[in-house]
């Protein structure tokens, strides 16, 4: 039998988290976060393969540093399980601290790895063991801070209030490609490869001690001391996620899906590509920090992207948005191949600029949407799984995929990359399509 409402329950519950606090502490630790997980992305781009795979052919050791960044993605799920189930059952606060904890000891201890040369075979398997914690760090911060966002948003606001967390990836892009182009700039090449390339993996350290003072002061959400207060926690959160709620779950993960692939085609595979000299040209199409400054700039439409992207889908829906989204996307995977081997720099940075925008159009509703579709005592171990496979489906395996398809079909290969984006995105819209339109439901259900 559910007991009473207490006096202490009751007072609990009329306290709130101020938006503004709400805000930061969930854009905060989001970019931190991703600050973490794409400096290893930007690394196994420029310098991991040649200092942790050094005795294959350059081609393989690109492919094999690729599959170390998709290891992350087999992790997030796990994370999200793990994390979810704590968060479901104790509180999102206590569960974001030991998230962000867990990114930001392994990024720091990547940067103190020994190469490849000082300790042979165990180097890349220690890599790959820090790597897969930093997936599951990742898997437990994110369904963590959209929760924080959505579960303390005004009435109406949800989307707006969910764009606080989707900020961080972008923020967190940029932070990491500034401290590889400084670095570049200051530190000769041969320097870079010696040492150079640890100092942006220890600085996390610093960044996680700002996140953690921001997220201590933040309380419980409402609608989770509510659901304590009526004593209506799932027992095993998971389990009842996929018993019950086994629908959204796999649709969710499915609309999720292909905003992974455009983001990690258009950042992480197009930046090794194009500052790669191929069997088919003369040089690389651009040197590595003209792309990387051309990148960084083009992260700042995805953030621009994001507060559009929310007020729309505070009035119009969430599945508008997507499905609008989800027809560019086709478009710019049907002309991917082209855009992807032009030497033009102004026509890359359009490219980028562009499909970085619709990036940013997809990925803010996901915060509002994801935990929508679930009930209160299984919100986190859902929102945070069904966006952890569609990282798996869209992302993991796409930077080493793309670099196969290259492999063996060369120049033609590129063409190939964008019907992987195109079909891609038609399932995402196909599952967009089957789940229900969320942005005028109450989260107390």
């Amino acid at each position: 039998m559910t007991k009473p409402l207490t006096t202490t329950h009751t007072t609990a519950a009329s306290v709130q988290n101020s938006p503004t606090k709400v805000a930061v502490a969930s854009l905060v630790g989001t970019a931190v976060e991703f600050y973490d997980f794409y400096i290893y992305g930007l690394a196994a781009a420029l310098v991991l393969s040649e200092l942790f795979f050094p005795k294959t052919d350059p081609n393989i050791a690109v492919m094999n540093s690729f599959l170390t960044f998709g290891i992350a993605f087999v992790a997030r799920p796990i994370g999200a399980a793990l994390f979810g189930h704590f968060g479901d059952k104790i509180g999102r606060k206590t569960t974001l601290i030991a998230s962000l904890l867990i990114m930001g000891i392994s990024t720091t201890l990547i940067g103190l790895l020994p190469t490849y040369q000082q300790a042979g075979i165990v180097a890349p398997i220690l890599l790959c063991i820090l790597r897969f914690c930093q997936g599951l760090g990742l898997g437990g911060e994110w369904g963590g801070a959209a929760l924080l966002a959505t579960e303390n948003a005004p009435k109406g606001k949800r989307a707006f209030f969910a764009m606080f967390p989707q900020m961080g990836p972008p923020i967190g892009f940029i932070a990491a490609s500034l401290i590889f182009i400084v670095l570049s700039k200051l530190l000769t090449a041969e320097q870079m490869i010696s040492w150079g390339w640890r100092i942006p993996f220890i600085l996390s350290i610093v960044l996680v001690g700002v996140g953690m003072y921001v997220r201590m002061s933040i309380i419980e959400s409402h609608a989770f001391r509510n659901m304590v207060a009526k004593q209506t926690q799932a027992k095993i959160p998971l389990a009842s996620t996929v018993r019950q709620h086994y629908k959204p779950l796999i649709l969710g993960s499915l609309a999720a899906m292909s905003c992974f692939t455009l983001f990690f085609l258009t950042t992480v595979y197009s930046l090794q590509y194009a500052t790669t000299k191929h069997s088919w040209q003369d040089a690389a199409l651009f040197n590595k920090i003209d792309y990387l400054t051309m990148l960084m700039g083009a992260i700042i439409f995805m953030a621009v992207a994001s507060p559009i992207s929310a007020k729309l889908s505070d009035h119009i829906g969430r599945k508008p948005v997507f499905l609008i989204g989800g027809a560019i996307t086709m478009v710019i995977g049907y002309f991917f191949g082209d855009l992807i081997n032009s030497a033009s720099m102004t026509t890359a940075a359009i490219f980028l600029s562009f499909a970085l925008f619709i990036m940013g159009i997809l990925w803010t509703p996901l915060a509002a949407f994801l935990p929508e579709i679930f009930p209160t005592n299984v919100r986190y171990t859902g929102a945070a799984i069904s966006f952890s496979f569609g990282g798996i489906l869209g992302g993991s395996l796409t930077p080493f995929a793309a670099a196969y398809m290259v492999k063996v079909y060369g120049m033609l290969g590129t063409t190939y990359i964008g019907w992987f984006l195109m079909t891609a995105s038609a399932i995402s819209i196909l599952a967009v399509l089957l789940l229900p339109e969320t942005h005028k439901q109450e989260l107390e259900h």
